[in-house]
């Protein structure tokens, strides 16, 4: 009898691991370089599993390559003195992101990263700019796991507030099918009940009638009601964060009064079913119903609390741009100006390529222009740390990288300034500083710098300044009244 063939089974690699594999959250900053040590998060902290914790750290990187890469994070295994680790390279984007684990291919792990600057002064530009920039949700991406509290409770606020107003907003009435008692029978009436119940009680008039009536949906208004009066309630609990706290309390109050009328009720799982397989929705009801979930549900954001998170993200170039832009609109009261932000399209100027097919850029749009009577400001908002570098060494002290990364910007500016047609045009470029730094620099006379380009008929001065990521914005834009008043 001939022998079986042997069939071997090979089983897939998966890292032996003398202890238990850990999880959690770890942080890191915005436009920085970080080292996180591997033992202690993926595995045990214990200096005998150091080549079982470079290998984890290998295949985190390799499970989420996609997810770090749209979050602008750039990841490597390295060794800082001894102890194996991740190191990261982060971009503008501030938020928090699962991470699948290399061994469970489950989210086990999350990274937050948290922006450079204070929350709350984050918070307080957020509502001087009127929530133009918030942070948004992740919705297709699962949740993170168990984490401490990192992220104010106001930021979820922001989140919910203004998807809540849009869908509050963009309701329309509709008609349905109501009983109603009517002077006079319209639509189908209920003859027998009228006999039986109307005239023996001397209610000639009350004749009840069913028909189409136009309305608005009660039962989504009353949940509206609800979720907004639960979010009041916690916004009431951090009156001592800042503006932002008192801003989002007014996005409240005039909520409240638009609802007035629909007394407040918790909507029954059927209901906010029913309202999710609605046909032909429109994404502005579909965000307000999503926020009226996590609300419902007390899903906070990832970082928020000791629960599970969503993923969000909030791009700190963009919202720097919408400060800058804040700050444009009280230098343009200053000096009777109008604003022109690229935010919305209004300084986007074409490029007409010749020939067509071999076109590279399509268009030049500067963040920020004001357009005074004989004066025009073109803005270009950078999330870079030149100003910080400046402040302390000066251009000579800063590295090449920075220099040319800085002409770069100028050369930029200086193309945005053709665009505009005025006898005198500034071209400032924009930098951000810490509130309380911004303060000495001002008082140093070094929070900007100004030279006027000389040859050609058109007078252009380029500038670069630091703003104050926090405080009053008119005080900013006070500084940049001063810059446009003295002539280069």
């Amino acid at each position: 009898m001939a022998a079986r063939a042997r069939i071997r089974v090979v089983a897939p690699f998966v890292p032996r691991v003398a202890a238990r594999v850990r999880s959690g959250v770890r942080e890191v900053e915005d436009s920085s370089e970080t080292f996180v040590p591997a033992p202690g998060w993926l595995t045990d902290d214990d200096r005998r599993q150091d080549a079982t914790a470079e290998r984890l750290a290998e295949g985190l990187l390799d499970q989420n390559q996609g997810l770090l890469r749209d979050m602008g994070i750039a990841g490597d295994v390295r060794r800082r003195r001894g102890v194996p680790g991740l190191w990261l390279k982060t971009s503008t984007r501030v938020g928090a992101v699962p991470l699948l684990s290399p061994i469970s291919a489950r989210a086990d792990f999350g990274l937050v990263v948290r922006p450079r600057f204070a929350w709350q002064s984050a918070g307080d530009m957020m509502a001087a700019t009127g929530f133009r920039c918030a942070p948004q949700i992740l919705p297709q991406l699962p949740e993170l796991p168990q984490s401490e509290r990192r992220v104010p409770a106001w930021v979820l606020s922001a989140i919910i507030l203004p998807r809540l107003g849009r869908l509050l907003a963009s309701l329309d009435r509709r008609f349905d099918i109501v009983d109603l008692d009517l002077r006079a029978p319209a639509g189908s009436v209920d003859w027998q009940r009228y006999a039986t119940t109307r005239l023996p009680m001397a209610r000639v008039l009350d004749v009840p009638c069913r028909r189409p009536d136009l309305r608005e949906d009660a039962d989504l208004l009353a949940a509206l009601h609800h979720v907004v009066l639960r979010h009041r309630a916690a916004l009431l609990a951090q009156r001592s964060t800042g503006p932002v706290v008192h801003a989002l309390l007014a996005v409240c109050a005039r909520m409240l009064h638009r609802l007035a009328g629909h007394p407040p009720r918790l909507p029954s799982p059927a209901l906010r079913r029913r309202w999710i397989q609605r046909p032909l929705q429109r994404s502005v009801f579909r965000e307000g119903i999503q926020a009226v979930g996590w609300t419902v549900d007390e899903r906070g954001l990832a970082g928020l609390s000791d629960l599970e998170g969503l993923a969000w993200c909030l791009d700190m170039e963009r919202f720097f741009e919408a400060w800058t832009e804040a700050v444009a609109e009280r230098l343009a009261q200053r000096i009777g100006g109008v604003v022109r932000a690229g935010r919305t399209g209004q300084t986007r100027s074409a490029l007409d390529w010749r020939p067509p097919q071999l076109a590279t850029q399509g268009a030049l749009v500067p963040d920020v222009v004001v357009l005074g009577p004989t004066v025009a400001v073109v803005f270009d908002a950078k999330y870079k740390r030149h100003a910080e570098r400046l402040q302390h060494g000066g251009w000579s002290g800063l590295p090449e990288s920075l220099r040319e990364t800085h002409r770069d910007d100028l050369l930029q500016v200086l193309a945005y300034s053709a665009l505009v047609n005025a006898p005198r045009v500034v071209a400032c470029l924009a930098y951000p500083v810490a509130a309380e730094a911004w303060a000495d620099l001002v008082e140093r006379q070094r929070a900007w710098a100004k030279a006027r380009v000389s040859g050609g008929p058109r007078n252009v001065e380029l500038a670069w300044c630091a703003l104050p990521m926090g405080g009053d914005p008119g005080q900013a834009a006070e500084m940049l009244a001063q810059v446009v008043r003295e002539v280069a």
